[in-house]
């Protein structure tokens, strides 16, 4: 790199950043990603995990624009696009093969495998903690602690839900969106729990009631992943005893309190049952994965600062009921990819990058605020249909309207 580069630094190895960097590398431009934790290692990657449904204006966009689309669609056969629909007593009063759906599914750990994958290593840095960050004199400081200072032309922040970038631009931070997830996961459902598997089916899977869900999304290594979300205060974790306990004592909680699971049906008890007794045998003396949920406000901005932006959950961090996490962050990369490669082919100097970035990384945060706003409105109702009253026919209303009646 020439003195009178550009440094660009994008902090973040998630689907956000790893997008944005691989699209700066298609066009020579030259960047860092820094991220918290280790390098995945392969046995990681293979574990079970969620899976994502990438939309074609978004996710799908910003893998074509990357050359990866082809190999995307060779990853997407380990969850069908199908959805079913039951009550809370297990009763499936939707089903469709997801023949009328255009959003393929791809594991989480695929999606990251296929871009760091297509990624130079020496444009990754594992384990570098943000510890400080300021701004001076439109250039940006990063201290990583023992991986020393080094300040950046630009700063990406693509740091999550809880972004040390973010505080830059704003001291907004994310609030209590009402929910808690409990996370469980049956591997081999098929040949070791063939009634669980022919419950919840090829796809997705949503029981609802009592203002909560049972849901169900199928993965890698044959497995069901298992979501409780549970319709709480804020200090559930801590009221219920849950917080720190092991998978066989929150089995009991969750299917003994008539206010979370005690009211529901024995097929969707069963399923609980079943992913907590497979939890507890996959993480012997192992805590229960829960977690509060946790959004931005809807029409989250902050005025543009010459050195610094932020995408993905950073910007816009909303809960997962539209399924747009994801495909807002690619997008957001996507978007910022072009005008970043634009004031690069432009510039001469570090300076010149900073004169013609700064009005299009303008412009680039309006049209993201105005776009996150619109999926994030569209999140909060589905949110209010999903954990409202009446919320599985609800749901299939939703469905039926979308794709009319399931033949």
């Amino acid at each position: 790199m020439f003195p009178s580069q550009p440094m660009i630094a994008i902090v973040g190895g998630g689907p956000a950043g790893l997008t944005l960097g691989l699209l700066l590398y298609k066009r020579s431009v030259p960047f860092t990603i820094f991220e918290l934790r280790q390098r995945p290692t392969q046995e990681e990657l293979d574990k079970p995990c969620g899976v994502l449904d990438l939309h074609d204006e978004s996710g799908q966009a910003a893998l074509r624009e990357c050359g990866l689309y082809d190999e995307f669609l060779e990853l997407t056969g380990e969850c069908s696009e199908a959805q079913r629909v039951s009550d809370m007593q297990g009763n499936i009063i939707y089903a469709d093969e997801g023949e009328l759906s255009e959003r393929p599914e791809i594991s989480r750990h695929a999606l990251t495998k296929l871009l760091i994958s297509n990624l130079p290593s020496e444009s990754l840095r594992w384990g570098y903690k943000v510890r400080g960050a300021s701004v001076s004199g439109g250039r940006t400081e990063l201290d990583f602690g023992d991986g020393g200072r080094h300040s950046f032309d630009l700063v990406v922040g693509a740091d999550g839900a809880w972004s040390r970038i973010r505080s830059l631009v704003t001291d907004v931070r994310p609030s209590y969106a009402g929910v808690h997830n409990i996370t469980l996961t049956i591997r081999n459902v098929t040949t070791k729990y063939p009634q669980v598997a022919k419950l919840v089916g090829p796809g997705s899977f949503s029981a609802l009631g009592m203002n909560h869900g049972v849901m169900s999304q199928r993965g890698p290594q044959d497995s069901a992943r298992i979501y409780c979300f549970l319709s709480t205060p804020h200090d559930f974790l801590s009221t219920s005893g849950l917080e720190g306990q092991d998978v066989r004592y929150a089995k009991e909680k969750l299917l003994d309190d008539d206010c979370l699971l005690g009211k529901w049906g024995p097929k969707i008890k069963g399923l609980v049952s079943t992913a907590c007794a497979e939890e507890a045998t996959d993480n012997p003396g192992g805590t229960v994965d829960i977690k509060p949920m946790y959004s931005l406000p809807v029409d989250h901005r902050w005025t543009n600062r010459s050195g610094v932006t932020l995408v993905g959950d950073a910007a816009h961090l909303m809960c997962p009921w539209a399924g747009e996490g994801v495909n807002l962050a690619m997008w957001d990369s996507l978007e910022l990819s072009r005008v970043i490669i634009d004031a690069f082919k432009r510039a001469d100097t570090s300076d010149s990058f900073q004169v013609a970035l700064r009005p299009q990384l303008e412009r680039f945060e309006n049209d993201m605020v105005a776009r996150a706003k619109e999926k994030a409105e569209e999140t909060a109702s589905n949110g209010e249909m999903l954990f409202g009253d009446d919320a599985a026919k609800s749901f299939v209303r939703f469905f039926e309207s979308a794709y009319g009646a399931p033949r």
